[in-house]
């Protein structure tokens, strides 16, 4: 029984292409809003799409998906995401809604998010994307051991405390073996809608600045615009819009840049498979 403790090893989930985390090292720099829109501008680049919205304590996908019916679980105990905006999803908050938060320790929480990857019916997938709570914690550690991830894509703004714990995610994801497959610069910069100047609210170019030093790619920089919140108020994000929306077009940039990076993270991860 010697290897009773040995790690679990991670097992790939039938039918889904890739796995792609969404993490930052602190909350309110709109990681859900770009998880959202980046799996909404996925899908509209012909990929089929799944989203888990793996921050337990405080689930945002459910408000910005406009979904919140309780999703139905089979005969074969499996629970059917819901499908809204022509994406597959699943969040504690369609299971548990309301604002009482969640009081868990660290083993039920593992459970939810092995349930969210193995206990729903994925189908087949090119994409899940995983949108972390934030912080570099317990739900990371859960996410490596049940199943293999493409890559992570870390959102900061230009901030230099966001930008502090982005680097924070950076080195995180880096102790756990996930590839970082790009920075994402939200809420970049502001544009005056009366004299069209554009203002740095948070200063400048930093994540940018971040993946160079970390020699990663920068997948692009969304701008801070009403309409981005709006969309995820109401459940209508903007990449809804489509690529030729100015609002959306950066989001489906970054969506291509990310295609590029995670199909060339897939082929290095079946070459070394194919080695040993």
């Amino acid at each position: 029984m010697a290897h009773s403790h040995a790690m679990p090893q991670p097992v790939a989930l039938p039918g889904v292409a890739k796995i792609i985390a969404v993490g930052s090292g602190k909350g309110g720099v709109g990681k859900t809003t770009v998880a959202v829109n980046l799996a909404i501008a996925l899908s509209k680049l012909g990929q089929r799409v799944g989203l888990i919205d793996a921050d337990i304590y405080g689930p945002n996908v459910p408000l910005m998906m406009g979904s919140s019916q309780p999703p139905r679980v089979d005969q074969d105990n499996q629970i059917q995401p819901n499908d809204t905006h022509g994406i597959k999803s699943i969040s504690i908050g369609y299971i548990s809604p309301g604002d009482k938060p969640l009081v868990m320790r660290g083993p039920m929480l593992h459970q939810i998010i092995r349930q969210f990857l193995q206990q729903v019916t994925w189908g087949e997938l090119d994409y899940l994307i995983i949108d972390l709570p934030p912080g570099t914690g317990d739900v990371v550690i859960s996410l490596v051991q049940t199943v293999p991830l493409t890559g992570a894509v870390v959102v900061s703004t230009p901030s230099d405390v966001s930008l502090q714990d982005a680097r924070k995610a950076i080195e995180m994801f880096g102790q756990v073996n996930v590839e970082v497959l790009g920075i994402v610069e939200n809420m970049s910069y502001f544009t005056c809608p009366h004299c069209h100047e554009v203002i740095d609210i948070f200063s400048k170019g930093g994540a940018e600045r971040t993946a160079a030093q970390f020699k990663l790619p920068f997948l692009g920089s969304i701008e801070l615009i009403p309409a981005i919140r709006e969309g995820g108020d109401r459940g209508l994000p903007v990449a809804l819009a489509g690529p030729k929306s100015p609002q959306a077009a950066e989001f489906f940039a970054v969506a291509q840049k990310l295609i590029e990076r995670a199909d060339a993270a897939a082929a290095s991860a079946s070459d070394v498979i194919e080695i040993s």
